[in-house]
């Protein structure tokens, strides 16, 4: 995977404000019209209609350029599936954590059928490139019969007590499909969901485990990277 920033050739504003008015989306439960307002009170006229137009563009290659920076995923995998609005219809997210909280991948999906379930493990063991040592699920018979399919040698722990990892994790996206009043597609959310996995979590260090001088010095970092895959790095502020 290349790491060089992606290109702004045809783009009018500079690298600093697009990269910006990303950020603001993927980070905070904003709309685009929000990221409008508060770019105009920095001085800054840009059409929500083309903040939607950067996030949709440059959103997955600001995750992409994360993604080899994010630690390595550990051995105990949590997944839970849950219940999601698209367009009045009822699908499924399924989502997969590590034990640290790490996301390791998210999938819409029509069904949480054995196919279903086997769909996402093998696209999980192709995403991370590894294989877990257990994996902990609730009591759906779905992971179990997929399980045995895809990866019979990894030990399967199914307790619903077990899994408040994974199901903490939804938390930010049901607060962004608030914020959103919901997702219009299948295709908008897996690429909503797959940008946001990407970037917002980079933002969210464990605070509770830091000095307040710590988090200060661990988000310069973050920002500096940031600012390194959005191609910002070393060019002056415009904004």
């Amino acid at each position: 995977m290349s790491s060089a920033p992606p290109s702004y050739q045809g783009h009018r504003y500079p690298v600093e404000i697009i990269s910006h008015c990303v950020w603001l989306y993927f980070r905070f439960p904003l709309s685009f019209r929000e990221v409008e307002e508060l770019m105009l009170e920095r001085g800054v006229l840009v059409s929500y209609e083309t903040v939607r137009r950067w996030c949709a563009k440059f959103g997955q290659a600001y995750a992409d350029g994360l993604r080899p920076r994010r630690p390595r995923p550990g051995d105990r995998w949590h997944l839970d599936e849950v219940f999601i609005k698209i367009n009045g219809d009822q699908k499924y997210l399924w989502r997969a954590v590590d034990q640290d909280g790490t996301v390791l991948d998210i999938l819409v999906q029509n069904r949480r059928d054995k196919s279903a379930a086997r769909r996402f493990f093998r696209r999980l063991l192709k995403t991370t490139r590894t294989v877990p040592r257990v994996i902990i699920t609730d009591k759906l018979r779905s992971y179990g019969a997929a399980h045995r399919q895809v990866m019979p040698s990894v030990e399967h722990r199914s307790h619903k007590g077990l899994n408040n990892r994974a199901e903490n994790s939804h938390q930010p996206t049901r607060q962004r499909e608030r914020a959103m009043k919901g997702f219009r597609s299948v295709g908008g959310a897996q690429r909503f969901l797959s940008a946001f996995r990407g970037i917002s979590p980079h933002f969210r260090p464990r605070r509770h485990l830091m000095t307040a001088s710590g988090h200060r010095a661990e988000m310069a970092l973050r920002f500096a990277i940031w600012d390194q895959i959005t191609g910002a790095a070393g060019r002056p502020t415009t904004a």
